[in-house]
């Protein structure tokens, strides 16, 4: 029997990740980050928000303070907000930075792996926005239709 390393372990298993096999664990992953706060922290995060002087949106990742996310994303908790950045953290698709400061400075931002992931979802988001009257559209008309 062949010995393996652990880069070479890991390396095959990367190749054997498939998210249809209920052991795989990507589907944690896909799980995780297909989550509404996920998405919008992301964008946010990625420039598709508000910007600080209030409108349009930047294009471009930036660095945010807490309470700008906060604010850009109207509904969200502290609770579900703090939750959503510490999971992306530790993920390693949002980065934390505090500067010692009167008081404490605290900003977030996009990695590498996190800019990767931002581009797919702005893809969602736009895709949500353009599509969302012929979404209506289509629920009318079949919520209107009989059961059966």
């Amino acid at each position: 029997m062949a010995t393996t390393t652990a880069a070479q372990r890991r390396a095959r298993a990367k190749t054997e990740y498939d998210a249809f096999f209920a052991a795989c664990p990507s589907r944690e992953l896909l799980n995780r980050i297909s989550g509404k706060w996920v998405a919008l922290v992301l964008a946010a995060l990625g420039g598709d928000g508000p910007q600080r002087s209030g409108g349009g949106c930047t294009g471009e990742p930036r660095p945010m303070r807490y309470s700008e996310l906060s604010r850009a994303l109207a509904g969200v908790s502290q609770k579900m907000l703090t939750q959503t950045l510490r999971s992306l953290e530790r993920d390693g698709l949002v980065s934390r930075t505090v500067v010692a400061t009167v008081p404490v400075t605290v900003t977030y931002e996009l990695t590498g792996l996190g800019v990767s992931l931002h581009h797919m979802v702005r893809g969602l988001k736009t895709w949500a926005e353009t599509h969302m009257d012929d979404v209506i559209a289509h629920r009318a008309s079949y919520d209107s239709e009989p059961a059966g």
